[in-house]
């Protein structure tokens, strides 16, 4: 897969959480880091994800929200 995003983390899924239009997909990155990811339903269950699925998180900055109190 060649892709223009540079900020890719390789990963393994440790948990999938279906609802009616939303999944949230958890992902190991290492280093007792976890990265939480929210697609629609659609798209998890096209890329059949599953608990120890090896996955790539393709992170695009425009689509990071940072906040501070």
């Amino acid at each position: 897969m060649r892709i223009s995003a540079r900020n890719q983390l390789a990963g393994r899924v440790t948990a999938v959480r279906i609802g009616n239009v939303m999944a949230e997909i958890t992902i190991d990155i290492g280093s007792g880091k976890l990265l939480t990811s929210a697609i629609t339903r659609g798209s998890a269950e096209a890329l059949g994800l599953k608990e120890g699925d090896d996955v790539i998180a393709i992170i695009k900055s425009t689509e990071i929200i940072v906040g501070k109190e």
